[in-house]
């Protein structure tokens, strides 16, 4: 077990270790490793790479096991992510929207010459709710043998759209590799050209790439009434590269997961994307199970939800003797900035692992919780919005209007304690208009409507009145 910043990285190291700032303080990092290892004997794998990255903290990693060949485990040891990369397709096609090269509800056949399907849009392909086929047509996997890209895009004459668009949530690789095909017609290259110089190079993930390199763990299906392993062959996805081609390592992934959960705090400047382009992302559009909404679909992006307004967000991957998954935390009480874990596996047959990443950031968040920083006095609100501060009532309830770090606020009296606020900011041209950026109603707007005098006598908020006092709605006069 190692637990240091990685020195080939090419970034800033993660945080030194000092007194408030030890892994293994109050035991977490062992606590950490227990809940590793008791996975990796329970479910047999072979080799079991795991890596914690926060924001507070150094760089936690643990592995355990050994490669099934001649290299020795360690935290730069590769292993196939499968569907996770799906998450770095993803945030290319985004940056191209961002760049103006597309826009999400687009036809894909607007960018790319597909002799079927071309109707089919950006955003639909991201969720998985096109309604097209799982795989390129054939038996991919009987044969092992992807299609390249001109029989992929010539074999889409034989392939069916299984549902109707939007009816619904149906997972597609195929869908997934013709996104990577329009991220690499869009920008002048292959998909894997596109990705290393727009994601993995600026964010520094050295070890992460499609090929296996010389480090690479060797998958196994470990039988079912035995101990012996059985290697997997190896494969190359071929046009299916942005659906699942990917190796990388756990020291690398807990990174990636950290990025997509807080790219502020590793991307500051929004070079690979803005950070409010992430939110979107994050937006649940559709659940995986109708009946159990246990899980979302965002744009390219898993959403796994918990109690106290936490969130998980990631993916898991699946490959011939691999398994992965790799997910950053977002909110609840203990959770730090740039919280990221990764846990990849040379087996492919084990359950557990899926589990697992869960299971240490909640570990992480619960044993070693983020400092809580002091509460410091700031400015007070501008003279003219003090007279919005306080209790106003609206459709007969309480909501209470604050400043708090420079912006306008509001909250539900009954709201519980971490839902965030509702906040606005200000329209220049428009003194007593604000937008809503944050929480609820985001989008809509507030008008302040002063008296004679200029004391704010109401507040309309989405068009819905509030007042000082518990009314009905026939009870108002703006002249009072």
């Amino acid at each position: 077990m190692t637990s240091e910043a990685d020195p080939e990285s090419g970034l800033e190291p993660d945080p030194k270790p000092g007194p408030s700032s030890d892994p293994d303080r109050g035991g977490s990092g062992h606590r950490l490793e227990r809940l590793v290892r008791q996975v990796q004997a329970q479910a047999r794998v072979p080799a079991l790479a795991v890596a914690l990255h926060r924001a507070d903290r150094p760089l936690w990693t643990c592995q355990v096991g050994g490669t099934g060949n001649d290299t020795a485990l360690g935290p730069r040891s590769r292993f196939r992510i499968g569907s996770v990369t799906k998450t770095f397709t993803s945030v290319l096609v985004l940056q191209c929207r961002d760049d103006g090269l597309l826009d999400l509800d687009d036809p894909l056949g607007r960018h790319l010459g597909l002799p079927a399907h071309g109707e089919l849009t950006v955003r639909r392909l991201l969720s998985h709710t096109a309604g097209l086929q799982r795989e390129p047509y054939g038996d991919v996997w009987d044969t092992l043998r992807a299609p390249q890209v001109d029989e992929l895009i010539a074999d889409l004459v034989r392939v069916e759209r299984v549902l109707p668009t939007g009816r619904r949530y149906h997972y597609s690789n195929l869908g997934m590799a013709l996104l990577g095909r329009l991220v690499g017609a869009l920008r002048g290259g292959t998909w894997a050209e596109v990705l290393a110089d727009r994601v993995l190079t600026p964010l520094g993930l050295a070890d992460t790439s499609v090929d296996p390199g010389p480090q690479a763990v060797t998958g196994f299906l470990v039988d079912a009434y035995s101990d012996e392993a059985h290697p997997e062959p190896p494969t190359d996805f071929g046009a299916v590269g942005p659906a699942a081609q990917l190796w990388s390592t756990a020291t690398d992934m807990a990174r990636w997961a950290a990025f997509l959960a807080d790219p502020g705090a590793l991307d500051p400047a929004g070079a690979v994307l803005a950070p409010a382009t992430l939110d979107e992302m994050r937006w649940p559009v559709t659940t995986t199970d109708e009946t159990v909404w246990k899980a979302g679909f965002g744009l390219g992006l898993i959403l796994v939800p918990y109690p106290d307004r936490v969130v998980h967000v990631g993916h898991d991957g699946a490959m011939p003797g691999f398994l992965a998954g790799v997910y950053g935390r977002r909110g609840g009480d203990g959770t730090a900035g740039a919280m990221g874990c990764a846990v990849l596996a040379s087996s492919g047959t084990a359950a557990e692992v899926s589990e697992l990443p869960h299971r240490l950031l909640a570990a992480a968040a619960e044993h070693d919780p983020a400092e809580i920083p002091p509460w410091r006095p700031g400015p007070g609100a501008p003279g003219s919005l003090r007279g919005v501060l306080g209790r106003w009532w609206g459709e007969g309830f309480e909501y209470v209007f604050s400043w708090h770090e420079g912006t306008l606020r509001a909250r539900g009296a009954d709201d519980p304690v971490g839902r965030p606020p509702a906040v606005f900011a200000p329209i220049p041209e428009s003194p007593d208009v604000f937008r809503t950026v944050a929480g609820r109603e985001v989008g809509e707007l507030l008008r302040l409507t002063r008296g004679t005098d200029g004391t704010v006598v109401a507040l309309h908020w989405a068009t819905y009145r509030f007042t000082r006092h518990q009314e009905t709605f026939d009870r108002y006069d703006f002249r009072a």
